[in-house]
């Protein structure tokens, strides 16, 4: 639980702007609300999986009193049942909703998101601007981007941003022009290869 609490913050301090240092990440980052929120669901997750008896029962009544506590002041709720990878960040509260569902490392959410019951999965390094849902049995790759108020139904694959509702590919993220990008260098002779590498690099629209 504390290493992925540490990461929750360390990631939460660089999308907050903040500077490296002790302070920026032990004292201002965790007085942030939706820092508050997320190490809210780190406590009662690992209150979840306690065993000792007597025990779990105290600190599921007492996380669930924090739990309530803190949903009525930040607006997110974040089940505990869920399964969030280290690195997860609420960057702006009110209005965000996790169901129970595997979310992998380093995404970040905004006010309004909702990630709701049914949903498969969410992989790494994932970002949800506000206002932007995910319904029904949809699964999101690695590396993609919903935009603001997007509303995703069907499974959207790796390095992909999606727009719209429903949400549609739009772009296809710099991760997989960089790799198009490489092959065509690799492939390709020097003087044509370079030119049509840094041409791809560069169109971020399908």
């Amino acid at each position: 639980m504390f290493d992925n609490v540490r990461a929750d913050l360390e990631h939460a301090r660089v999308v907050n702007g903040l500077p490296p240092g002790w302070v920026s990440l032990w004292v201002k980052t965790p007085l942030h609300p939706g820092a508050i929120a997320v190490m809210t669901y780190r406590l009662a997750s690992w209150a979840q999986r306690v065993r000792v008896p007597v025990l779990r029962q105290l600190l599921l009544v007492l996380t669930l009193i924090q739990r309530r506590t803190v949903e009525l002041v930040t607006g997110v709720e974040i089940s505990p049942r869920a399964e969030i990878g280290p690195g997860f960040v609420v960057h702006t509260t009110h209005g965000v909703f996790v169901a129970e569902t595997r979310i992998g490392r380093n995404c970040v959410v905004q006010h309004g998101v909702a990630i709701t019951h049914g949903v498969r999965g969410v992989g790494d390094d994932v970002y949800f601007g506000p206002g932007a849902k995910v319904i029904g049995r949809a699964a999101i790759g690695n590396n993609v981007r919903v935009v603001a108020n997007s509303v995703v139904m069907t499974d959207v694959a790796d390095n992909l941003t999606v727009v719209g509702v429903p949400a549609r590919i739009r772009w296809r993220n710099r991760a997989s022009l960089a790799s198009a990008a490489l092959l065509v260098a690799v492939l390709l002779p020097s003087g044509p290869g370079a030119a049509l590498a840094t041409l791809i690099s560069t169109l971020p629209l399908l």
